[in-house]
């Protein structure tokens, strides 16, 4: 009989279909949908020689001659840092003028290669990049929120092949970050805990949806997971704005971050997928009630009818299977 589940962090239901589960290898994408890219496109904005194609940059890691990491403003960007942070209300429409900020992380020089292929020590420069946007764009008192993403894959709405990531800074705190707020609030005024390390420290307990552990951080599969492979990587300091992030701790993420990648990557054949650092409002900063993570989505199943019309998701996938199938990976 298929099971419900509730992630006590969102508060999203979701239907475990065990008996149309899927085996975990059963997800492992087809070598026909491979595409081999060149390590250079001479028409590409972000490869290197080709830098005067993009807008100026806003941040580098390296040096004026070199560059291992590079930040640009989005070039479309969704965005503008230009004009004065407006809101408008008349009747019923609510409006804001389009303020704030779109930058690309142009993640490595090479236009072929993939974060799970990456070194350590180049997974670190990116999460400077990372770490260093998020302070700067911060300082501007427009800004209420700041989403740092990385699309890989057509599925998962890439849209330019070179590695990178995107921050994308909001005037406004997005509906769904505000919810989790609220929820984690309404949890701490419930027990006087953190609903995020209450998890985590369950998940160590019981090891089932553990996929990995380093000395700050551990990967694991939800209980609730609204889809297959769906992993959090959680710090074991509680913290609640990713900025706070510590210089050991940057090299303990980039560890445990490539090393998940590569795990999809090489047990899954380099599945599309998404990942979003998620923090709370940049207004707030350290909090008892919230803790920043890292959410990845493998684009390994699609929304139909029932997930648009309910909210809630069917997962084809045991999240135990799942983490084991992970633990189980080798990785060069």
């Amino acid at each position: 009989m298929s099971e419900l589940r509730q992630n006590l962090i969102s508060r999203d239901w979701v239907i475990i279909a065990t008996e149309r589960a899927k085996r975990p290898d059963q997800f492992v994408k087809s070598d026909k949908d491979k595409k081999e890219l060149p390590v250079y496109q001479p028409n590409c904005p972000f490869c290197p020689g080709n830098e005067k194609q993009a807008p100026p940059e806003t941040y580098r890691v390296g040096d004026d001659k070199s560059w291992r990491v590079r930040v640009v403003p989005n070039k479309f960007a969704a965005l503008a840092p230009e004009g004065e942070k407006i809101r408008k209300l008349e009747g019923i429409q609510r409006s804001m003028s389009g303020v704030g900020y779109h930058e690309v992380i142009v993640e490595h020089q090479k236009h072929n290669i993939t974060t799970a292929l990456l070194s350590v020590k180049e997974v670190e420069d990116i999460i400077k990049a990372y770490k260093e946007r998020y302070k700067a764009v911060k300082q501007d008192k427009r800004v209420e929120s700041i989403i740092i993403f990385k699309n890989h894959g057509e599925a998962a709405g890439t849209s330019l092949e070179h590695p990178h990531s995107q921050l994308v800074a909001t005037p406004v705190v997005p509906t769904q970050i505000r919810q989790r707020m609220e929820e984690a609030i309404r949890y701490f005024d419930d027990t006087g805990e953190c609903v995020f390390c209450h998890t985590l420290r369950d998940e160590l307990k019981t090891k089932e949806r553990i996929v990995m552990e380093t000395e700050h951080f551990a990967a694991f599969i939800p209980y609730a997971a609204l889809s297959p492979f769906h992993i959090w990587i959680q710090p074991r300091r509680h913290s609640s704005c990713f900025d706070d992030i510590t210089d050991n701790e940057m090299a303990d993420m980039a560890k445990i971050l490539k090393t998940i990648l590569a795990k999809l990557y090489h047990g899954l054949n380099n599945p599309d997928f998404n990942y979003t650092i998620r923090s709370i409002q940049t207004k707030l900063c350290q909090t008892e009630y919230f803790h920043w993570y890292i959410s990845i989505i493998p684009r390994l199943s699609k929304a139909a009818g029932f997930e648009l019309g309910s909210g809630m998701f069917i997962s084809t996938a045991l999240p135990e299977a799942c983490a084991k199938f992970l633990r189980e990976v080798k990785t060069p």
